[in-house]
């Protein structure tokens, strides 16, 4: 049976062994072949022809970025994961790639701690984004060991008429330029806020947001303790800290928390939907967009439970259609829609059942 073929681009011998021990461990994963930098790289893409390359950003001669640049104008649609360093140089890096064309990214194995813990969490994370990713280019043949999401199935129709007091978000893979591509899509005056859960380690999440609040009429920020959630504004969970939503004395406010991670990620986007399920009844809309896992599957059924509704990305323009995926095919979403066409669904949605009041909480249990 043929294998994913994995190119390994690292200018660190002892990083590229790594990684490249990781990758055989799994039966359904070669490597192709290895290269020191992007330079080279792109020969051996050529020769080559893998499934997917894993490529550093920071090499000498041709750096990751460079060769992304030279990969996307030969292979499109290649996956491609970034490897960075977890500090704000490697941050912005890292949104450079995803702007320019990466499918995903992971932190240096060199950079987790110890070496026998960065091994472990290099294997927990790699293998399974590399599924992810290849999924839809995998060689006749190949069944990847990852649990494919059902065909959608959309609710009852439901009224889209009724108020909605607050917009809760969930993205993971492709996850940056989705929310690129959709908030500065949104009008400032969005007479709600928006919660977003996207899966990203510490100091990320904030360079995302500043990165977003540029190029936003909204106000992006990432979301702290105690933070009033106010209309037009969009919060972003912080790296490694769950995000909830309170309603104290009446009005809406962000609460963090170092709980235990859920689907494996922290921040998940379940902890989020069960708490706006909680502070604002039916009078949510949940958004699921790309990304891999089930993330944010549990916590719309909590949503559709209370009266709210849920929107799922489609699969075509999704870089992973998981998340979305699994609730299109628990007939939890009330509409499966191309990315762009989100910003206009919700922008609508907020705007329905209000004269552009300011945002009135509602207590869990109300009408949606």
């Amino acid at each position: 049976m043929p294998k994913i073929r994995v190119l390994v681009v690292d200018d660190s011998a002892v990083i590229r062994r790594i990684v490249s021990d990781v990758l055989v461990e799994d039966p359904e994963i070669e490597v192709a072949g290895v290269a020191p930098n992007g330079r080279i790289a792109l020969q051996r893409l050529a020769q080559l022809n893998p499934d997917l390359v894993t490529l550093d950003i920071e090499m000498p001669e041709m750096d990751g970025l460079e060769a992304l640049v030279e990969i996307r104008k030969t292979h499109p649609r290649l996956p491609v994961i970034m490897f960075s360093t977890l500090t704000t140089r490697g941050g912005e890096a890292t949104l450079d790639a995803l702007a320019k064309g990466a499918s995903d990214y992971l932190a240096k194995p060199s950079n987790t701690g110890s070496m026998s813990t960065a091994i472990e969490r290099l294997r927990s994370d790699l293998i399974p984004k590399v599924k992810a990713l290849c999924a839809r280019t995998l060689r006749s043949g190949v069944r990847p060991a990852v649990v494919a999401p059902a065909a959608p199935r959309l609710r009852q129709p439901l009224p889209t008429s009724a108020r909605i007091d607050a917009i809760a978000i969930a993205v993971s893979t492709g996850g940056p330029n989705a929310l690129q591509q959709l908030l500065p899509a949104l009008p400032g005056d969005l007479p709600v806020p928006l919660f977003i859960v996207q899966h990203m380690p510490p100091v990320f999440t904030k360079l995302l947001a500043d990165r977003l609040c540029g190029l936003s009429q909204l106000s992006v920020r990432e979301a702290t303790d105690g933070a009033v959630a106010r209309p037009g504004t969009a919060w972003i969970a912080p790296g490694d800290h769950h995000m909830v939503v309170r309603l104290e004395k009446g009005t809406p406010v962000i609460r963090l928390n170092q709980d235990a991670p859920e689907n494996s990620c922290r921040p998940a986007a379940d902890p989020l939907f069960r708490s706006v399920a909680a502070a604002f009844g039916g009078a949510v809309l949940g958004v699921v967009l790309t990304g891999m896992g089930q993330d944010g599957f549990r916590g719309s059924q909590t949503l559709v439970a209370a009266g709210a509704r849920v929107i799922a990305q489609d699969e075509a323009t999704s870089v992973v259609w998981g998340m979305p995926g699994f609730v299109a095919g628990a007939s939890l979403a009330d509409k499966v829609l191309p990315l762009g066409e989100i910003a206009g669904e919700i922008a609508r949605r907020a705007n329905a059942g209000r004269n552009r009041m300011a945002l009135v909480p509602r207590i869990a249990g109300a009408a949606g």
